[in-house]
């Protein structure tokens, strides 16, 4: 039976009051702390995801922004006796618990190797035990995604040497092995692996398995922890080797998720979002533009339609955070590679108005056009890491950005290739055909150079896809035929479904605003 009220809307007692006037307390378990442990550990043990789902969404944000805005929740060592000291869920309890840590506070060294060896602890036991749990795909999703959110953020504060003190210095040396990427990323491939879940998407595939269409839960009373945490450990994977700057690799752990159809990842928008947005990413560096385009055109049509939804998510911020990038990202593959015709007229408008001058700016071949990419490319990238430990020896040093300065220095020496082909395009686009020599004359060079020119369009237009096979990026395409370039434009496919679904849309909110007028 459900408890008389909810943990999140428990009466404040005169001791939670009381404690926010003396400060923390680790060992001080407020009331509605102890109902929520209590009937969290019960649901867990009943399997009830619906009611875990709910304490675990709304109910721990509620208590931590009444209780625990600036102090962490009560200690494990606290909670522990209510839940009958059950391993299992005391794990699950740190793991939110250096959760709500790093989103309120700043974890000290210590509190980070902890949580390291929290981690350790909890993968040991799903991945070696019987776990007879059902969990909420949004809670494993956020377990994944909290665990590489917290390698790379160790990874960025072990990089900045300067300024530490000695004796972080020495818990560094002591612990060289918390957030090692080697172990960070064997943790995920084991999930991967012990899941068995590319074997069950395959028989998917073939209609023997019901993986998707239950969204990874399992109806008949196992656990769907294993296999779900495998499949977002495949996410986990592709956004490690990203921030590693692997996209080949990156892209290649995804493979088995086919991200054209429905899946578990777009079950949770946090998933949703990181799997497309690492994608679309990985694929830009990759010079699949056209991939590139199309990923983040879907995802940001689908943010724009749906995000009032997720307005009271406590993933909302990061929601907006990531469609901003999402659109600077998408700027830079149209620049690079106009293919506007791939793009709904929706995010086209929105991106217009918010890149649209800085768009006309980059297709210049100037320094002003060069900062712009810069700039998008620093505000959208994401946060490269340097995995190695650093040097103890010698003069202590930042070098928390030298991963991404290379990152930018790789992608601007790109964009400098390619605009210099911008000129034979703006060319191609005003003839169906023209002569070697004319053109030759037009561009201000000789004919052998031309022919280097359009041998780098072709090389630079054209990119190897995960499957081995050459695609085309190229808008407009030619062949050469005795001296003669013959251009093949890429006719664009009209779509008046938008057009009409907007023009409705546009008419029902005529209609309601008509409704709530009241006629005198």
């Amino acid at each position: 039976m459900a408890a008389n009220y909810d943990y999140d809307e428990a009466p404040a007692t005169y001791d939670d009051a009381n404690r926010q006037e003396l400060g923390y307390d680790p060992n001080f378990v407020p009331d509605s702390v102890k109902s929520f442990v209590v009937h969290l550990y019960r649901h867990i043990r009943e399997k009830n995801v619906y009611e875990i789902h709910q304490m675990y969404e709304i109910s721990f944000q509620t208590l931590s922004d009444r209780l625990f805005k600036d102090t962490p929740w009560p200690s494990v060592d606290a909670v522990a006796h209510y839940v009958d000291n059950d391993q299992v869920f005391c794990l699950l309890y740190r793991e939110m618990w250096f959760r709500h840590l790093y989103a309120r506070l700043s974890p000290t060294l210590k509190q980070r190797i902890d949580s390291w060896d929290n981690y350790c602890s909890l993968f040991q036991v799903v991945l070696h035990r019987v776990v007879n749990m059902q969990l909420p795909n949004q809670w494993l999703w956020d377990m994944v995604d909290e665990f590489v959110y917290q390698f790379q953020s160790f990874c960025q504060y072990r990089a900045k040497m300067k300024n530490k003190t000695e004796q972080e210095i020495a818990l560094l040396r002591q612990f060289d092995q918390a957030w090692n990427v080697y172990g960070v990323l064997n943790y995920l491939q084991a999930f991967v692996e012990k899941s068995n879940i590319i074997q069950i998407l395959e028989q998917e595939k073939e209609g023997i398995e019901q993986f998707t269409a239950t969204d990874g839960y399992d109806y008949s009373g196992g656990s769907n922890v294993l296999k779900v945490l495998g499949y977002f450990s495949m996410v986990g994977l592709l956004r490690v080797h990203c921030l590693l700057g692997d996209y080949q690799t990156g892209l290649k752990c995804l493979l088995p998720i086919d991200i054209n159809q429905q899946g578990v990842y777009t079950s949770v928008i946090g998933s949703h979002i990181t799997t497309i947005y690492h994608y679309g990413f990985a694929s830009l560096m990759m010079r699949r533009y056209v991939k590139a385009i199309r990923e983040f055109n879907k995802m940001l049509l689908y943010i724009y339609k749906t995000k009032q939804y997720h307005q009271k998510s406590p993933q909302y911020e990061q929601i907006l955070k990531k469609n901003e990038q999402m659109y600077a990202l998408l700027a830079i593959c149209l620049s690079l590679c106009p293919q506007t015709k791939l793009v709904e007229e929706t995010v086209n408008s929105q991106l217009r108005e918010k890149y649209g001058e800085k768009m006309a700016r980059m297709q210049r071949y100037d320094d002003e056009a060069f900062a712009i990419y810069d700039e998008l490319f620093s505000y959208a990238c994401p946060k490269f890491i340097t995995p190695s430990a650093p040097s103890f020896e010698e003069p202590l040093v930042n070098y928390n950005q030298d991963a991404y300065r290379l990152q930018l220095k790789l992608f601007l020496y790109e964009v400098k290739q390619q605009q210099l082909l911008s000129g034979v395009r703006t060319f191609l686009k005003v003839y169906s055909t023209i002569s070697l020599g004319k053109l030759a004359n037009y561009m201000e060079v000789d004919e052998p150079t031309l022919r280097t020119i359009l041998f780098s369009y072709k090389h630079k237009t054209h990119a190897v896809d995960s499957d081995g096979k050459i695609i085309s990026n190229a808008d407009v395409d030619f062949y050469i035929d005795d001296d003669m370039i013959h251009v093949v434009e890429s006719k664009p496919v009209k779509r008046f479904g938008d057009y009409f679904l907007r023009q409705i849309v546009k008419l029902e909110g005529v209609i309601n605003d008509m409704d709530r007028i009241r006629l005198e």
